[in-house]
């Protein structure tokens, strides 16, 4: 894999990469990047977000009728003392 060469820019007091719109038309960044340093490597991605697509994930389980609870229900005498079913 050949890879493109950038220069490094002032940026204030830090620096940082030009980004070939090429490279960026190819990528997903609408959310913000994470920046990794992995042997000795920088890895520039996607910003990961949180339980993205749960929602549709969820619809999808119902659909398919996989939405099921898996442990079975159980009752114990807290629940009819303490909590006065």
């Amino acid at each position: 894999m050949a890879g493109i060469s950038s220069q490094l820019v002032k940026i204030g007091n830090s620096q940082g990469i030009r980004i070939p719109k090429t490279i960026l038309e190819q990528l997903d960044f609408s959310n913000g990047i994470e920046l990794l340093v992995v042997n000795k490597q920088l890895i520039v991605r996607p910003k990961l977000v949180p339980r993205a697509n749960w929602s549709e994930r969820f619809d999808q389980m119902h659909i398919n009728q996989d939405d099921v609870l898996l442990d079975p229900e159980s009752e114990n005498a807290f629940d009819f003392e303490e909590w006065h079913w």
